[in-house]
């Protein structure tokens, strides 16, 4: 899927939660998506998400 359409799409979800869901739920998917699009590019670039949850929990 191209970078067009998976923003097309991106655009969509987020307009049905803000016509449906009010501005709260629109910011909700928008947080929520940019949340994975971050652990996306983590796991793109060669990163594993199990690594990060490991050292998440060292830490504490």
């Amino acid at each position: 899927m191209g970078k067009d359409v998976l923003g097309l799409v991106v655009g969509m979800a987020l307009g049905f939660a803000g016509w449906f869901g009010g501005f709260g739920a629109f910011l909700l998917v928008a947080a929520l998506g940019g949340l994975g699009y971050a652990a996306g590019r983590y796991t793109e670039r060669g990163g594993d998400l199990r690594e990060l949850l490991v050292a998440e929990r060292r830490q504490r």
